[in-house]
């Protein structure tokens, strides 16, 4: 029998179609109100903020972040990092917020594209740790465009992303048009 890594989610962004219009308006405005909650310092983990409490948050925000990435919210993307930010990947390593600004655009272009799904069929989760595969199908021909491998190291909700290490593979391109990055939301 297969896992069900969505069981205990607030949806399923495992396939195409499993998520309404009206579920992911709602998982955008969730994903706001998360960022807001972004501490300037890196909260500790202890009896105030445990382990199952981050995991719990953790988990609340999944369904967010996948809605942002498929709606091209890279401003909801780029608030869900801290300013500290340690990024390993094979163009890489990032710190902070400035240096994977411009490769990063053009990722969540070429993956948010019109005609273009972006699922997560593997999601994980232990404490401050998040785990996902996804890949991209083209909406008509199910052609993989793009897949990867990423480990997330978010503190909850108070804390974000502070660590992120990914393995990319993009099929078709690797720079997005200006065209698709102009549908890409950034402010």
């Amino acid at each position: 029998m297969a896992r069900k890594y969505y069981a205990d989610l607030t949806a399923d962004f495992s396939r195409p179609g499993l998520v309404s219009k009206e579920l992911g308006d709602k998982l955008i405005a969730q994903a706001e109100e998360f960022i807001a909650k972004k501490e300037a310092e890196l909260p500790s983990i202890g009896d105030s903020y445990t382990p199952s409490q981050i995991e719990a948050e953790n988990k609340a925000w999944w369904p967010t972040h996948c809605e942002a990435l498929r709606r091209a919210r890279g401003d909801l993307l780029r608030g869900e990092y801290r300013n500290d930010l340690v990024y390993f990947c094979q163009d890489g390593p990032f710190y902070g917020l400035t240096q994977q600004t411009e490769r990063e655009r053009h990722w969540w272009a070429l993956i948010a594209q019109p005609n273009v799904t972006m699922c997560w069929p593997i999601v994980m989760f232990w404490g401050e740790f998040v785990h996902f595969e996804w890949h991209c199908l083209d909406d008509e021909s199910g052609e993989t465009i793009a897949k990867g491998t990423v480990c997330w190291v978010r503190r909850g909700h108070r804390g974000a992303c502070y660590f992120k290490s990914e393995q990319l593979t993009f099929y078709r391109d690797v720079f997005a048009s200006e065209n698709l990055l102009s549908l890409l939301k950034t402010d």
